[in-house]
């Protein structure tokens, strides 16, 4: 029973994308997401779904639909040719360097950019909502024409005064490292930390586990947070974030599902998790506005009184139809009675374009008027016997047209009908359409 409530609630929860990074065990590649994030994912209300950052995934995105919201995080460093158009000012020595200082992030994972990248298109397209945490801001900044430093220590650090240095990654205290960054004013940063800020400085502590970042930012973009050395640590799409509607477009450099207190899971501030939260939020909204727009409209139901007279209608329509394509003969006068029925409701609830009257005119039969329709469907065994030897001359194109003919005025006859019962259909409307 319990197995059941999870698989039924499993299919209504939307559905969050998480690429995976992969790594070496045991002489093997092995595809793995930081906890973190999916627990965070799971507790306020959405299913993470595992990319796997495998050959060719990045070409069957649409496998993985629907898609409600998106999350990427850490990996390694972005292909520099997808943002850096000039030479770069780094020599090959220095490159050499870089390459031997962060081992584990500067060798490029081309598979993973290509499927992050169609992943970020994909939000971009379809505002889908976006979280990128740390690779994962860079991945957004860089898929809206903004560009990176390849290493902040030798393309920032070193050109500033000492006071304004900061280290961006700190191998020998990895998760216990942390430097302040100033919160933009009025900014979702601020809102989420407001309680921990002095209103002076606006500043907290974050982790850094980064050599790369923003360089320029993308236009549509706005910081919400700095760092000592001018580092943008935080941007957003103002146009694009609105959590109770469905929007989020967002990027932070920094971990806060890492922001943890030595030894606990308790975070280093109660605004930690303020992005997942929001984020969470807005993708539970996607999902609603999604499915909105593909639900079915509720079956129009009538009461006996009315449900009687469609029947009636649809019986009348259903005579004159079988008149025409099957040679059915008006044999008595209870038949002429419900043909009168059609004609009547097409004459007085009928708007026909120049198009289907001009048709009409040439099957002759203008159903505006409901008493030359009438006498059209009353032929005699003579008239008959003329018109199934004029439609046996026709060709397959011409009957398919006739066919096509009655269908469509099957449809229109219907949508007229149900707009009428439903009391969304007036006099003026029918007659300005």
């Amino acid at each position: 029973m319990e197995n059941s409530s999870l698989k039924d609630l499993s299919r209504i929860l939307p559905r969050v994308l998480v690429v995976s990074r992969r790594t070496l065990r045991k002489n093997k590649f092995v595809d793995f997401v930081g906890e973190y994030h999916l627990d965070l994912i799971v507790e306020y209300g959405a299913v993470p779904v595992i990319v796997p950052r495998v050959a060719g995934v990045d070409k069957l995105l649409e496998s993985f639909k629907p898609i409600h919201g998106v999350l990427l995080c850490e990996g390694e460093d972005i292909d520099p040719s997808f943002y850096e158009s000039e030479i770069s000012s780094l020599s090959p020595e220095e490159l050499d360097e870089i390459r031997k200082t962060h081992a584990s992030d500067a060798a490029i994972d081309k598979e993973k950019d290509s499927i992050e990248f169609a992943l970020a298109k994909l939000c971009l397209e379809q505002n889908i909502p976006y979280l990128g945490i740390c690779r994962g801001s860079q991945v957004l900044n860089v898929a809206c024409g903004g560009s990176l430093y390849q290493d902040l220590e030798k393309e920032v650090t070193t050109k500033l005064p000492e006071e304004h240095r900061r280290k961006h990654i700190d191998y020998d205290d990895y998760d216990g490292y942390r430097h302040e960054v100033k919160i933009v004013e009025n900014s979702p940063l601020h809102k989420w930390f407001k309680d921990s800020l002095d209103e002076e400085n606006m500043e907290i502590l974050v982790n850094s586990y980064h050599h790369q970042g923003v360089k320029r930012l993308a236009q549509r973009f706005v910081p919400m947070a700095f760092a000592p050395d001018g580092l943008i640590e935080g941007f957003y799409d103002p146009d694009m974030y609105n959590p109770k509607e469905g929007k989020f477009l967002m990027g932070l450099q920094f971990h806060p599902e890492r922001m943890r207190k030595n030894g606990l899971e308790e975070f280093d501030f109660p605004g930690c998790p303020g992005a997942y939260q929001e984020f969470a939020k807005a993708v539970i909204a996607y999902q609603k506005k999604v499915n909105s727009s593909l639900s079915v409209p509720k079956k129009l139901e009538l009461n006996p009184e009315m449900e009687n007279k469609r029947k009636i209608l649809v019986r009348s329509f259903s005579l004159a139809r079988s008149m025409y394509t099957r040679s059915y003969s008006m044999k008595n006068q209870s038949t002429e009675s419900e043909l009168d029925v059609g004609a009547e409701f097409l004459e007085s609830n009928t708007a026909l374009s120049m198009d289907q009257e001009m048709k009409l005119r040439e099957m002759g039969a203008t159903m505006r008027n409901g008493g030359s329709f009438t006498q059209k469907l009353r032929p005699d065994e003579d008239k008959q016997r003329k018109a199934m030897n004029i439609m046996k001359k026709m060709n397959v194109e011409r009957l398919s047209e006739l066919i096509a003919f009655y269908s469509l005025m099957g449809k229109i006859s219907s949508e007229v009908l149900e707009r009428k019962l439903n009391g969304s259909l007036d006099d003026h409307s029918l007659t300005s359409q």
